[in-house]
């Protein structure tokens, strides 16, 4: 195993991890941002507002998009697995 081997699997692990977490993230970005325009309209600053619409949005991404997130990372470990008897050098 060379250098430029070990840099595409943590380039491919990068990109799994970003898959993987931007729903949620894009999800707490949108609700985070309505809920603060809400409290601007509003005047309400309460600081503990926000956290209950985040939670329970990324709790209904997770139940969305769970199996996926489950059958990437594990097609991800499968693919590395099975990679493993090429790059081991005899």
């Amino acid at each position: 195993m060379n250098d430029t081997t070990v840099v595409h699997i943590a380039g491919q692990a990068m990109v799994i991890i970003a898959e993987l977490a931007g729903p949620a993230l894009a999800v707490t970005l949108v609700v985070g941002l309505a809920v603060s325009l809400l409290q601007a309209v509003t005047s309400i600053q309460e600081s503990t507002l926000s956290f209950l619409p985040k939670l329970v949005a990324v709790a209904v991404v997770v139940l969305l998009t769970g199996r996926w997130m489950i059958g990437q990372l594990v097609g991800f470990v499968e693919h590395l697995y099975a990679s493993i008897p090429g790059l081991v050098q005899r």
